[in-house]
């Protein structure tokens, strides 16, 4: 039988050197660094340069929730991103936008609940390098993320988006094997999945999340 290679791992809303750290020695293939003030996990620009340093082999995300230009363009002067992870309302042209920001390329994370919002999904294959699939957030949510709710994740099994995507929302240790099983996801994507409390992330949470997501 031919070995299929692990999903790839995305540890979102690092906020320490020493999360980074374990991350990346634990073998995460991206880090996301949040720049949004409502988010417990929300650094400065200076910080995410900082942090982002600590990379490694691992690719750097910035997740930015409808940026204008001029932060944009800000975070590309401190941080450099590998990527730019944009989690708000923005267009497709706008993700085409916010390529020139970022090193390699643009994400767009989608609310989903039902696979007739995977649709949506479709209209920024050609403007966008990647999705994130994350729960829908309730309507009187302050933040469209991170929230650690789990969804069906089965909506996603045989959705073919055009481009690569990660799993998210609700993913821990226990799990995220059979929500990979449920979607068929080529990665997935952890916040408060390794975290002790809301935005303090737990180094033996991130080493045990990655580990269960290599065994499979």
């Amino acid at each position: 039988m031919t070995q299929t290679r692990s999903p790839l791992i995305k540890i979102c809303g690092l906020n320490s050197a020493n999360a980074v750290d374990a991350a990346v020695n634990a073998g995460a293939d991206y880090l996301g660094f949040i720049h949004f003030p409502k988010s417990p996990r929300h650094l400065s620009l200076e910080q995410m340069g900082a942090l982002a340093a600590r990379k490694g082999d691992a690719k750097s995300v910035a997740v930015l929730v409808d940026p204008d230009e001029m932060l944009m363009g800000e975070v590309l002067r401190h941080m450099r991103p590998d990527f730019i992870q944009l989690h708000g309302g923005e267009s497709p042209m706008r993700c085409l936008d916010a390529r020139h920001y970022a090193e390699i390329g643009v994400w767009k994370a989608l609310g989903v609940s039902t696979s007739d919002d995977l649709r949506k999904a479709l209209t920024y294959k050609d403007h966008v390098d990647g999705f994130v699939f994350d729960a829908k957030p309730p309507k009187d949510a302050d933040r469209p993320g991170g929230l650690g709710q789990a969804w069906d994740y089965g909506v996603l099994k045989d959705f073919d988006p055009g481009q690569p995507w990660l799993l998210a929302g609700g993913l821990t240790v226990e799990t995220v094997p059979d929500a990979i099983c449920q979607s068929g996801a080529p990665g997935v994507d952890v916040v408060s999945g390794v975290e002790a409390e809301p935005g303090v992330k737990s180094l033996d949470k991130i080493k045990a999340f990655i580990t269960a997501v290599k065994a499979r």
